[in-house]
């Protein structure tokens, strides 16, 4: 039987002088189907010979924060297998 499911992804942005951060946060189900949260971070640093453009900083935060929060889903999902099939399992990129 085929099922469908919506995970949300959400994107923060905290924005200094040369300074960016970016939080994504992914909430797996909805409702009562909603099972987990996680959290992934990522910083860009603006060099002061760099151009002033926002919006690659928020480009490159994001895309690190998307990458740890990538790690982490992995992590969660080892710790799943691992907790039913009663041994350590780990997953690679």
């Amino acid at each position: 039987m085929t099922s469908t499911e919506t995970w949300n992804v959400e994107i923060m942005l905290f924005e200094g002088d040369d300074n960016t951060a970016a939080r994504a946060t992914l909430i797996s189900g909805t409702g009562a189907n909603r099972r987990r949260t996680l959290v992934g971070t990522g910083r860009a640093h603006r060099k002061a010979s760099d151009p002033a453009v926002p919006e690659i900083g928020a480009e490159i935060a994001t895309a690190r924060a998307l990458r740890d929060l990538a790690d982490r889903l992995l992590g969660a999902a080892s710790d799943d297998i691992a907790d039913i099939e009663q041994h350590d399992v780990h997953l690679v990129r």
